[in-house]
C-alpha cells in the first residue's frame, strides 16, 4: 500500500477470480467443451489482469441544507446530506477493474468472449470495492459501511456531473491508476466505479431512490418514504 499525504492510498488490488461463480453467471455447465474453454480465458486474464483502488479518509468541514464540503469541495446533493447528516468522516474512493484485460482481443465477431470478458471485469471491479471496505473496516473499526455513487439512481439524486468534483480530490488519477474521466463524465475503463463510503447503521443502496423499472443492476428496492424524506 502507497500512501500520499497521509490519507490518500493507492493499491493494486490482490484477486482470485470465482471461476464457479462466474460460470453460473454465464449458464456454463461443468465438464464441457466451452467451460473449459473459458477456464483457459480466465488464467489468461489471471496472468495480466490488475485490478486497482484509490481511496482516501477525510472529514467533513461543512454541511449546508443539501450539500457537503470537504478538503475545499463542495458535493450539492440533498440524499447525499440526508446520508451523512450523523456521520463525520467519510472515504471517497475510485476502482477499476484495470484498463490491462483491455489488451485480450478475441475478434470483434466473437461475441461469446466479449460476453465472458465483461463479466469478468465486473467480478475484478467488485474484487476492488470489497477490499477498499475491508481495508476501511480494518483500519478505522467499522462494522458496515454504505455507498453513494455521481449519477446512479435518478438524475436529481446525486448528478454525475459532479464527478469532475469527486476526481480532483485524488490528483492525477489517470496516473495513479490508470481511470480517465471522460468529457461526459463516465468513466475509462468503462467498468470503473467511484463515490463515497460512510459508516451507517443501516444500508443504503442508490436503488433505493431510483424509479427505473427492470434495472438489471437494481440491488434493493424503491423506498417511496426515503424518496419522500429528501424531496
Amino acid at each position: 500500500m502507497k500512501q500520499f499525504n497521509h490519507k490518500q492510498f493507492v493499491n493494486e488490488v490482490p484477486f482470485n477470480l470465482q471461476t464457479d461463480d462466474l460460470k453460473r453467471r454465464l449458464n456454463l455447465e461443468t465438464n464441457t467443451r466451452l467451460s473449459l474453454e473459458f477456464d483457459e480465458f480466465v488464467r489468461v486474464v489471471e496472468e495480466i489482469a490488475k485490478p486497482k483502488a484509490l481511496y482516501k479518509a477525510c472529514f467533513i468541514d461543512e454541511k449546508g441544507p443539501d450539500s457537503i464540503s470537504m478538503e475545499g469541495v463542495t458535493f450539492k446533493s440533498p440524499a447525499l446530506r440526508h446520508n451523512l447528516d450523523q456521520v463525520n468522516r467519510v472515504f471517497p474512493y475510485i476502482a477499476t477493474c484495470g484498463g490491462e484485460v483491455d489488451e485480450i482481443t478475441s475478434g470483434e465477431d466473437d461475441i461469446l468472449k466479449q460476453v465472458w470478458l465483461y463479466s469478468i471485469k465486473l467480478n475484478l471491479l467488485e474484487a476492488s470495492l470489497a477490499f477498499i471496505q475491508d481495508e476501511i473496516n480494518q483500519s478505522f473499526k467499522f462494522t458496515k459501511l454504505s455507498s453513494m455513487n455521481p449519477g446512479s439512481g435518478e438524475i436529481n439524486i446525486w448528478p454525475i456531473e459532479q464527478q469532475e468534483a469527486l476526481f480532483s480530490m485524488f490528483g492525477d488519477v489517470q496516473g495513479q491508476i490508470g481511470v480517465k474521466l471522460l468529457p461526459s463524465f463516465l468513466m475509462q475503463p468503462d467498468i470503473s466505479a467511484s463515490g463515497i463510503f460512510f459508516p451507517a447503521e443501516t444500508t443504503f443502496q442508490n436503488c433505493q431512490l431510483c424509479q427505473r423499472e427492470n434495472c438489471e443492476y437494481r440491488r434493493a428496492a424503491f423506498d417511496e418514504a426515503l424518496w419522500e424524506s429528501i424531496n
